[in-house]
């Protein structure tokens, strides 16, 4: 037996961590940004406000393949299976029980692994780059040269945070840039990422302005850099993360790819602290320096072989905690009610909603996760209207309010149940619901504004042109309609947030006789920075997103 497990381990361990996933993947609750991602690929693009689309195109091929939670998690749990294969292939001087022993003590690598989110792609196409980076280096072939042009450009089409890999990698290598091959595979790179380029252009370089200008612009708190910080020992072990991050900074690179990856790692970490000081950062954008925390780690614990017990121990506990997760991800046992949250909450209740409902479309308020999550479980079209307050998502640009425009729909939300005529009991509480024989919301109704910055003197005036653009149907519909109530307003912001509304006399009527016109008001604001933006809402639903943020600068 010993002498099967020692000539089959590699089949055996990649086997067992397959099996597991699958099984988890089958029979765990999606989570919420998962449920989001699987309705990106019913919208199938180039390009998406959040992401770029490679994630959607995994999902929709598994749920080619699968219709049910397996399907949409297929393709990531086989990259992430893969990424670990290349992780070890990585591995100049190889000890393959200390590798199994690594993976096992990075519980990040185990229970997200199974998950359909964009960081499994670029955990893939992290370590596939630094593996086609080596090759290149020994042998600049066309082949190589090529293959890793479309490394890069699939980084970036799995996200966004892919261009800093190829940033410190090139930092870490500045000879790169008198390598003709290396400015060709860049080409190459550029090349096949147009499509998203150009998607972005047509969109008005949406992604762009949301990730770099408009998102986190609440004021610094110190937890954004505190919360940034201590999770990431967390994340590397939880309990292995004492000494693997020690141990990879302490390796001394023996070839041009460890040092890029040395690189990657250190730039990656330091990016994103920087970072924390403009807003808020998420523990798990650093998820692609593990690749290089797996290599160097190892490769400083083969060359000091008595921290090597330390390892397996951690592994052997760190194993047992995921177990423990893995069933309490599957069955409702762990008092932790982030665990309930996420997976023991939505897998019943819709599909009976749906009935009571008798398979009308929903409409929720402000929720991509609960619109989303809905729509999985009770194969029904829903949809969330967003509020001017918070941040817009995919479902303000799918074609969903479009489709919803004068029909009946349910309204469903847990929260304010008393505007509500009738609720039922799920295992999230209380959701409300109620009837509309013909929703009517304007999200789609776009209000250029000019222009895009304006200085004024506290207590004066300021004067701003506008132009409503109102799609055919949008403007058929609004002809038509007898009963509109609906109000233009805009609403000014601070670094903190909502500040004030300012109500205008606009009316969608007018607007699609005279779309072109100027307003004219008083701010009435102290000195400082805010920014405003022109909202439209009808009746009782929310004022929606009608026109981008406008700096205004009160002297």
């Amino acid at each position: 037996m010993k002498g099967f497990f020692q000539k089959n381990h590699h089949f055996i361990f990649y086997g067992l961590l397959l099996l597991l996933g699958i099984l988890q993947a089958a029979s765990t609750e999606l989570q919420d940004d998962e449920a989001y991602y699987w309705v990106y690929s019913h919208y199938p693009a180039w390009g998406y406000f959040d992401h770029p689309p490679l994630i959607a195109i995994l999902i929709k091929a598994g749920y080619a393949i699968f219709p049910n939670g397996l399907g949409v998690r297929l393709f990531p749990l086989l990259l992430n299976i893969a990424t670990l294969l290349i992780i070890e292939k990585l591995l100049v001087r190889k000890n393959p029980f200390l590798f199994y022993a690594i993976v096992l003590s990075i519980a990040v690598i185990q229970i997200v692994g199974f998950l359909a989110i964009p960081d499994i792609p670029l955990l893939f196409f992290t370590a596939l780059f630094f593996l086609w980076y080596r090759r290149f280096l020994n042998q600049a072939t066309f082949a190589n040269t090529f293959l890793l042009g479309l490394v890069m450009a699939l980084l970036m089409y799995s996200k966004y945070h892919g261009v800093l890999i190829i940033l410190f990698t090139l930092l870490s290598n500045f000879s790169l840039l008198k390598k003709r091959q290396a400015w060709m595979a860049v080409a190459i790179s550029i090349l096949l990422f147009l499509p998203h380029l150009w998607w972005q252009y047509q969109h008005n370089w949406i992604s762009i302005r949301y990730h770099l200008f408009e998102s986190n612009t609440s004021a610094y708190k110190i937890s954004y850099t505190l919360d940034y910080l201590w999770p990431q020992i967390l994340l590397i072990g939880p309990l292995a993360g004492i000494l693997l991050l020690p141990a990879a900074f302490l390796y001394k690179p023996k070839d041009e790819t460890e040092r890029a990856m040395r690189f990657t790692m250190i730039g990656v970490f330091v990016f994103f602290f920087v970072s924390s000081f403009k807003g808020k950062v998420e523990a798990n954008w650093t998820l692609p320096a593990f690749v290089c925390i797996m290599v160097l780690s190892h490769q400083w614990l083969v060359e000091n072989n008595r921290f090597q017990k330390w390892v397996k121990t951690f592994a052997l506990l760190t194993t047992i905690v995921v177990m423990i997760g893995r069933i309490g991800m599957i069955k409702d046992i762990l008092p932790i009610k982030a665990v309930k949250q996420r997976y023991h909450m939505w897998k019943d209740w819709p599909r009976e909603m749906k009935e009571k409902l008798e398979g009308l479309p929903v409409v929720f308020n402000s929720s991509y996760q609960r619109a989303s999550k809905f729509w999985f479980y009770s194969g029904q079209m829903t949809y969330s209207l967003n509020l001017y307050k918070e941040r817009e998502n995919n479902y303000n640009f799918w074609p969903v309010e479009d489709s919803l425009l004068g029909k009946p729909v349910y309204i469903l939300d847990k929260y304010d149940l008393w505007r509500f005529a009738d609720s039922v009991k799920t295992p999230m509480g209380y959701v409300g619901y109620k009837y509309d024989s013909s929703f009517a919301s304007f999200a789609k109704v776009n209000i250029e504004v000019a222009p895009s910055e304006i200085n004024c003197k506290a207590g004066d005036s300021l004067s701003v042109s506008y132009q409503f653009q109102i799609p055919t149907y949008y403007a058929r519909f609004i002809e038509a309609a007898k009963n509109l109530q609906d109000t233009t307003r805009v609403g000014i912001f601070n670094s903190k947030g909502w500040v004030k509304d300012v109500y205008t006399s606009i009316s969608l009527k007018q607007a699609v006789q005279q779309p072109a016109g100027s307003l004219t008001w008083k701010p009435l604001l102290p000195q400082g920075v805010y920014y405003f933006l022109f909202a439209i809402n009808n009746g009782t639903y929310y004022p929606t997103h009608n026109s981008r943020k406008i700096k205004l600068i009160i002297k």
